[in-house]
């Protein structure tokens, strides 16, 4: 009985939460096979560590100067779901909500290979779930806000594109 009260709890706690996000906008399409096609390929895989703790860097400095949230996006080329990401994130209306509440960083990981000093920067030392690995960060604080939920897109290609939209409106308040 206890067990279901502290379910129940934690799904009204969860669904307050989402009430409380920015509105996802509506996306124009319905399948993923609307896509513009060919995917891109939006990760710099020549990029040495150095040159991405940079990026990250200077992504988090504008995030916090802009008052936005900061979405480091771990993926690689090889990814058909981080390129599904990369392709639904630049239809016109989700790319108009994600540059008004986000900056994005784009990090190759490679094979789950590379630049594991970001994830690691967040908490994340063990090998990442999947990717894309979606870190939503507070750019004021360097806080994760997305613990437990970084590997939730890791399987975009099974959601919908309008999902894929309100998973990432549910990190941005009202007030962004």
């Amino acid at each position: 009985m206890f067990s279901r009260l502290f379910l129940a709890l934690g799904l009204s706690l969860a669904l307050a939460g989402a009430a409380d996000a920015a509105a996802a906008p509506k996306v124009g399409i319905s399948s993923f096979a609307e896509l513009k096609t060919p995917l891109p390929y939006p990760y710099d895989e020549a990029a040495e560590a150095k040159a991405v703790d940079a990026a990250v860097a200077k992504a988090r400095a504008r995030a916090a100067k802009a008052h936005k949230l900061l979405i480091v996006d771990l993926g690689g080329n090889w990814c058909g779901d981080c390129r599904i990401l990369a392709a639904t994130m630049e239809l016109p209306e989700l790319k108009a909500f994600v540059d008004r509440h986000y900056e994005v960083v784009l990090v190759d990981v490679g094979r789950f290979n590379k630049n594991l000093q970001v994830p690691a920067r967040y908490g994340i030392t063990e090998r990442l779930e999947g990717v894309p690995a979606l870190l939503v960060v507070d750019p004021r604080t360097n806080r994760l806000l997305d613990k437990g939920h970084v590997a939730a897109l890791a399987d975009a290609r099974s959601m919908t594109p309008q999902a894929l939209a309100d998973w990432l409106a549910q990190w941005t308040p009202p007030s962004r």
